[in-house]
């Protein structure tokens, strides 16, 4: 608030342009034309403004999170695709080397972030989706890593080849069939769950996942704060 009183959070303008025109343009730029957009509040605004898209609505979008989300969508995976939160900014340079990794199941991470978080006092590090990493390879991601071990943060875009589609949705089925009212990790039931909640169940399993990196060109937007820091910091990325 004030900016998503009417609007979803998406639409905030920066640079003089929404968040999500410059997702698409990220993502059409990989050669990602069929984008299909899952949400809930204001979702009408988005299907009016945006008819080129595609649509999933999550119609209990007040009383779960992201993983339950993702998957109002589970019917669009199965010849693989790239999911990206809608409230980040990113390069289409990112998304372009994250498409082209040969891996199933693949990362963009960002190895600036605590330069990044240097300014955003109301989002510390402790709330950064944090990664470990080793040989390329992406072997923990959770908020609960102490940030003197995390070398980078997971930005939100993963890409999933059919192959990672579908071990994708066969751990969430799992979870599905097992975590009924169960905390799925740190106290939250599945419809609570954050997408890192069964990306860390799956590395925990054995599942490989590739780490993409991007040296900044990344900016998150939680809080007015970050709204004001993206809109000064996003000049200097926007034109590469």
């Amino acid at each position: 608030m004030p900016l998503t009183e009417d609007v979803p959070k998406c639409y905030a303008p920066i640079g003089g342009r929404r968040i999500l025109d410059w997702t698409l343009d990220a993502l059409h730029s990989a050669g990602l034309g069929d984008v299909v957009f899952v949400g809930g509040y204001r979702i009408e605004r988005v299907q009016t403004d945006y008819p080129g898209l595609r649509f999933c609505h999550n119609a209990e979008w007040e009383r779960n999170n992201i993983l339950a989300s993702l998957f109002h969508a589970e019917h669009e995976m199965a010849t693989g695709f790239v999911s990206t939160y809608a409230d980040i900014l990113y390069t289409p340079e990112a998304v372009r080397r994250l498409v082209a990794s040969p891996a199933d199941i693949a990362l963009l991470v960002d190895t600036d972030w605590r330069e990044r978080y240097r300014p955003r006092t109301q989002h510390p590090q402790t709330d950064g989706e944090k990664v470990r990493l080793q040989g390329g390879r992406v072997t923990a991601v959770s908020r609960e890593i102490p940030p003197d071990e995390a070398p980078a943060e997971f930005t939100g875009v993963a890409k999933f080849s059919a192959r990672g589609a579908a071990i994708l949705r066969e751990h969430y089925r799992r979870v599905l069939a097992s975590a009924a009212g169960v905390a799925v990790a740190r106290g939250r039931t599945l419809p609570q769950a954050y997408l890192i909640d069964l990306l860390q169940r799956m590395l925990e399993a054995g599942v490989e996942m590739a780490a993409v990196e991007t040296h900044g060109g990344y900016f998150e937007i939680d809080t007015n704060q970050d709204y004001e820091l993206a809109s000064r910091g996003w000049a200097a990325w926007a034109g590469r």
